[in-house]
C-alpha cells in the first residue's frame, strides 16, 4: 500500500467521521466508496469493519447501561441465520455490485414509514432486522438507513436508541472481517491482510472528526437536519449508482 493511498484513506477517515458525527449517516457509505476505489473489495471490507468496530463499540460502552440487551438477542438470532446463509452461498460482490449495493441502499432513506411498519421491539422484527442488516452490511459494508427503519417507531429513549444500535454494529462489523479475511487469508496468508498500524492510525481520527462533526449539530435545527440528511445521503447514493455504470 502506497504512501499516497495511506494519506487519503487516512484523511477519508477524518472526513467521513466529521460527516456522520453530523448525520449519523452518509459517512460510512462515502468511506466505503473511497476504500473500494482505492484498493481491493476484501481489504476495503476489514479496514472498514474494524474502523467501524472501534467507532461503534466505544459508543456502545459509553452507553452500555442503556443497551436493550433483550432486543440484541433476538437480533443475533437473525444475524446468525444470515451468517450461515452468506457462508452456504459463498457470494462475494465485485467492485461494481458493491457499488450498485450503496447506491440503492442509500435511497431506503425516502421510504415512507407508512410503507414499511417496522419497529424492532415488535415480535418477530428484531430477527429479521438481524438477517437483513447482517446480510446487507456483510455484502455492501454498510446499512444504516436500513437499521434506522426498525428504530423510528420504537418507544425507546434516544439513549437506549443509540446504545443498542451500537452493539448490533458492533456484531455486524464483526461478522463483515471474518467473512471477507477468510478468502484473503486462504489465498495469500495472514500477511495479506491489512496492516495493524493503519487502523491503529485511524482510531484518533475517527474520535477527532467524530467530535468535531458533533459540534456543528449542535448548532444545526431540527428541520435543517432532517432536510439536509436526506439529500446528502441521496447525492452519496446517487455519485455511487454513476460510479457502478461506469461515468466516473
Amino acid at each position: 500500500m502506497s504512501f499516497s493511498t495511506v494519506a487519503v484513506l487516512l484523511l477519508t477517515v477524518l472526513v467521513t467521521t466529521f460527516i456522520s458525527g453530523i448525520f449519523g449517516m452518509a459517512g460510512g457509505v462515502i468511506f466505503m466508496g473511497v476504500l473500494a476505489a482505492l484498493v481491493p473489495v476484501a481489504t476495503a471490507m476489514i479496514i472498514h469493519g474494524a474502523i467501524q468496530i472501534f467507532s461503534n463499540g466505544y459508543r456502545a460502552f459509553l452507553w452500555r447501561a442503556h443497551i436493550d440487551w433483550s432486543v440484541f438477542r433476538r437480533y443475533a438470532l437473525g444475524s446468525g441465520a444470515a451468517v450461515a446463509l452468506l457462508f452456504a452461498l459463498s457470494w462475494r460482490p465485485d467492485q461494481q455490485a458493491v457499488y450498485i449495493l450503496l447506491g440503492l441502499t442509500t435511497l431506503l432513506v425516502w421510504l415512507p414509514k407508512s410503507v414499511a411498519d417496522l419497529d424492532i421491539q415488535k415480535r418477530y422484527q428484531a430477527e429479521l432486522a438481524g438477517f437483513t442488516v447482517q446480510a446487507l452490511n456483510t455484502v455492501a459494508g454498510v446499512a444504516g438507513p436500513l437499521l434506522d427503519l426498525f428504530f423510528v417507531r420504537t418507544s425507546l429513549t434516544r439513549q437506549t436508541i443509540v446504545a443498542t444500535k451500537a452493539v448490533t454494529q458492533v456484531l455486524a462489523h464483526t461478522v463483515k472481517i471474518v467473512f471477507w479475511s477468510i478468502p484473503v487469508i486462504a489465498a495469500a496468508g495472514v500477511g495479506a491482510l491489512p496492516p495493524w498500524w493503519l487502523i491503529v492510525a485511524a482510531i484518533p481520527l475517527s474520535m477527532l472528526g467524530t467530535t468535531l462533526g458533533g459540534k456543528v449539530l449542535e448548532k444545526m435545527t431540527d428541520i435543517d437536519f432532517k432536510k439536509w440528511m436526506k439529500y446528502l445521503v441521496t447525492a452519496v447514493g446517487a455519485v455511487m449508482l454513476i460510479k457502478a455504470a461506469g461515468w466516473i
